[in-house]
């Protein structure tokens, strides 16, 4: 052999192990990274809910508002520095409603809380807006002032998760939110019972998307916003004829038929097994007037602390304790039965329970929500 030849095969054996190593390097190296097989489950992660207040717009709302002032009630203010900044939060626990339970949602006899008519207008307006606000909602252009004209307009009496579509001239449609919209919001709701649209911003909603990580807040907080009192509408087993509400004027109940604008409101036929307060206590009719437009909507001025646990300062007040109308039938208590009183006709005869109206007790939101 030459010796040429010889340095030619001491080298190739040389060659070999830099060849193997190569990969093995590439292999630990995703390893360590943690993108490799057998790096176990990654953490859940972390998303943002937005504390979205009653009256206010909000981020990149589709139209201006068409909630009408008259037929809302005065909302609880928010309170400067809380809702986000912290650290995410773990292990919140959910409630469920049924899109049909009685007082879910409030509204004023007779008057609608939006104006469908003006919504219908204000999204003809601009081609862009009224097809991205259709993509959102899952019906075709054409359909979409027959959606809206479908809906009922009503006001959320609990802080209520959805999901909240957005709208920014120049980019369409911005990513979907997971939104808490603030008890005393005026939306559009469908024939299951479930909120379709925001009437302060336009916005397109629909069914919230369960936080499997942390939840980090974002936005300002209001007086009595409690994490473990927000709903999740559930939608009903089937299409509803009616829903019955409270009226937010004169604290009893409304039959309204979904699709009408209050026109054809009615007292219910049978009655709910509780008074409008045993389930929720906001929007209160006592002392509490209808907002115009003309007014703010920083709430009641005055000192302090009062039954709804509120300071000098308007910052809740953590010693105080809730009074018993803020209760309702899901926090384990059973709610007290009692009459309405109603002048010159005999009440309706009442329901047993709310049991048939598909509502949960409570559940783990990184669990997923229920169907």
């Amino acid at each position: 052999m030459s010796k040429r030849s010889e340095r030619r095969r001491r080298a190739g054996r040389r060659r070999w192990p830099a060849a193997v190593a190569l990969p093995a390097a590439v292999c630990l190296g995703a390893l360590a990274s943690g993108c490799g097989g057998g790096s176990g489950p990654q953490p859940e992660r972390d998303e943002e809910v937005y504390l979205q207040p009653a009256t206010e717009p909000g981020p990149d709302p589709y139209t201006a508002t068409t909630a009408r002032a008259l037929a809302t009630p005065v909302p609880e203010p928010v309170v400067p520095g809380t809702g986000g900044g912290g650290a995410p939060e773990r292990g919140h626990t959910l409630r469920t409603m049924g899109g049909a339970t009685p007082g879910l949602y409030g509204g004023t006899q007779s008057v609608g809380s939006c104006d469908i008519e003006r919504q219908i207008t204000l999204l003809r307006s601009d081609r862009a807006k009224a097809r991205s606000f259709a993509e959102e909602a899952r019906i075709s252009g054409k359909a979409l002032p027959s959606f809206l004209r479908g809906l009922t307009p009503v006001v959320l009496r609990a802080d209520t998760r959805v999901t909240s579509h957005g709208y920014r001239a120049g980019l369409g449609a911005v990513p979907a939110r997971q939104a808490v919209l603030q008890a005393g919001t005026a939306v559009l709701v469908d024939d299951r019972g479930a909120p379709r649209v925001r009437c302060a911003s336009g916005a397109p909603l629909s069914d919230p998307v369960a936080v499997k990580g942390g939840v980090i807040q974002k936005g300002v907080a209001w007086n009595g916003y409690r994490t473990d009192r927000v709903v999740v509408v559930k939608r009903a087993n089937r299409p509803l004829e009616s829903l019955v509400i409270v009226d937010v004027a004169e604290d009893s109940w409304i039959d309204r038929r979904t699709g009408t604008d209050g026109e054809q409101d009615r007292r219910p036929e049978v009655l709910p097994p509780v008074t409008p307060d045993d389930i929720y206590a906001y929007p209160a009719a006592t002392g509490q007037e209808s907002r115009t437009e003309a007014e703010s909507p920083d709430g009641p001025a005055g000192s302090g602390t009062g039954d709804s646990g509120t300071s000098d300062t308007g910052s809740p007040d953590a010693d105080a304790e809730l009074p018993d109308a803020e209760l309702d039938p899901l926090d384990g208590t059973e709610p007290d039965g009692g009459d309405l009183l109603i002048e010159e006709e005999p009440l309706p005869e009442a329901e047993d329970s709310l049991d048939a109206y598909g509502g949960d007790d409570g559940y783990a939101e990184s669990a997923g929500f229920p169907s």
